[in-house]
């Protein structure tokens, strides 16, 4: 299961999971939506098997159906992908309390609320051994702004902050179960959610001074990251975030003592 599946890093990565032999459940607010559709004709042009479910990742009753038409489909859920995210900046001062709530409530509530069924149906399931060594597992799709401040996007970096902290809690949880738990912080993504960072020769150039490894990730990377946390790859890793950025983490602006 890939929620935010219509676009960007969840369309890549529900793209990688079918390539690899999943069939996908691929989640975004409208079924019947240009990036849903395109998707489903994509998984079926390589004999994949995907279906589409519309659903806000926010609302408990949309979430439980999103399982429940997964398990009514395939059986039950092996991953979850917990991707779906939004973006809504502006400075503090004037950000309003519903630009704050409702990028908490699909950013962080919207995990919560999926990781939450995902867990109960490992836990009704227990270890598969014929599909894998975990019960299940979970990836959250946090951010490298789980950890560097962003200056009027104070919402979208405290929820993701917010999720670092809910992967690792549940980790340290959902162990027992052998449901593994890990987080993907993607740093700079050629993704639409961000054009304004990319879209012009000016932008780019502003943002690689940004990037140590020199060019801007691609949904891609972040996929195959996804793919390989949630394999039996790595069945030692849990806890843990990934990050994804070229190395943006790694404040480029001390280079040469700052």
């Amino acid at each position: 299961m890939v929620t935010g599946a219509g676009g960007g890093i969840g369309r890549a990565t529900a793209l990688a999971f079918a390539a690899a032999g999943a069939a996908v459940v691929a989640n975004d607010l409208k079924a019947d939506g240009p990036g849903m559709q395109g998707l489903l004709r994509d998984v079926a042009a390589f004999g994949g098997r995907a279906l589409a479910v519309g659903g806000d990742v926010s609302r408990e009753d949309d979430v439980r159906n999103l399982f429940a038409r997964a398990v009514a489909a395939f059986g039950t859920v092996h991953v979850l992908v917990n991707n779906a995210g939004i973006q809504s900046d502006a400075p503090f001062v004037e950000m309003t309390v519903a630009q704050w709530q409702h990028v908490i409530d699909v950013n962080l509530t919207g995990q919560f609320l999926c990781a939450r069924e995902a867990a109960r149906e490992f836990r009704r399931r227990k270890v598969p051994p014929e599909i894998s060594r975990a019960a299940g597992k979970i990836v959250c799709m946090s951010s490298v702004h789980q950890a560097i401040p962003w200056a009027g996007h104070v919402n979208y970096a405290a929820s993701k902050g917010g999720v670092s902290l809910l992967m690792t809690s549940l980790a340290q949880e959902l162990a027992p179960d052998r449901i593994r738990v890990n987080g993907i912080a993607p740093g700079a993504i050629r993704t639409p959610i961000n054009h304004e960072a990319w879209g012009t020769t000016q932008s780019l150039d502003e943002l690689l001074k940004l990037i140590p490894y020199g060019r801007i990730g691609e949904p891609e990377d972040v996929a195959r990251a996804a793919l390989w946390l949630a394999s039996d790859e790595s069945d030692y890793v849990h806890g843990t975030t990934l990050v994804v950025d070229g190395g943006m983490m790694l404040y480029p602006g001390f280079r040469g003592n700052g």
